[in-house]
């Protein structure tokens, strides 16, 4: 009998990730969803705190992954440099960091997702921004770099003129969808063909999109368990929407 494939979840506890898990479950995986909140019943991990995330990669080591899900996002009020670090802390480094700590536990195959949005598109980014984010040899320190780089500019005041957004959320978007491709490129000789891709799910009715938002959470879960499904010698550092890959 061919054991199940295992599949972690972030964010599990409601909207699209909960749909995700319920999603991957339907085809077969042992989905392992996991939550902020010990009171949830699922696996408690806070991506914004280090020592949660290396709690739950030891956890993991020795069972395996075979697709992580990286959903487990927010959006916040007001806009300020504490603003800017909590949403990166959350959307981009946690992300980047749980990726980092169960990679070494990934096993051949394994798929790596990062739930973005529409608003991680370059074109929210002023032309010089756009082609450093968007430059196909950027490197992770470079990234790490214009991620601080926003947030000082926040601090001092000057991100519009530098080119940025007034929305932490779109940054840490944009920066997690960049995040895709250097990990893409970072992996691409590892011989245990991981493959990692991004998911924009559209603008979905979740607590975070709002009532009036048109896409449905069980449409909006279709392409990030589309990613965690994907057969061998598929694309990989991409973006996709509505299962189609799409511009950064």
């Amino acid at each position: 009998m061919t054991e199940a494939r295992v599949a972690v979840v972030t964010g599990a506890n409601r909207g699209i990730g909960e749909e995700v898990a319920r999603q991957l479950a339907a085809r077969g995986l042992r989905v392992i969803p996991t939550s902020r909140s010990p009171k949830s019943g699922f696996a408690t991990l806070d991506v914004e705190d280090r020592a949660s995330i290396e709690a739950f990669a030891r956890s993991q080591a020795a069972a395996g992954v075979d697709v992580l899900v990286n959903n487990a996002g927010a959006s916040f009020d007001g806009f300020d440099a504490s603003v800017a670090t909590r949403t990166l802390g959350v959307n981009f480094f946690g992300a980047m960091h749980l990726t980092d700590a169960l990679l070494p536990s990934m096993r051949a195959g394994g798929r790596v997702v990062m739930v973005s949005s529409g608003l991680g598109k370059l074109d929210n980014l002023g032309p010089s921004l756009r082609a450093r984010f968007g430059d196909p040899s950027l490197t992770r320190a470079q990234l790490l770099e214009l991620v601080d780089s926003f947030v000082r500019d926040v601090q001092g005041g000057v991100h519009r003129q530098s080119g940025w957004p007034s929305s932490a959320y779109s940054v840490s978007k944009i920066a997690m969808n960049a995040l895709t491709r250097v990990l893409a490129r970072e992996l691409a000789s590892d011989p245990r063909a991981i493959l990692v891709n991004a998911a924009d799910p559209g603008w979905v009715r979740t607590r975070m999109g709002g009532r009036s938002a048109p896409v449905s959470v069980e449409d909006g879960a279709k392409t990030p368990v589309y990613l965690a499904l994907l057969p061998s010698g598929a694309p990989a550092g991409a973006v996709f929407a509505r299962e189609r890959m799409v511009d950064f």
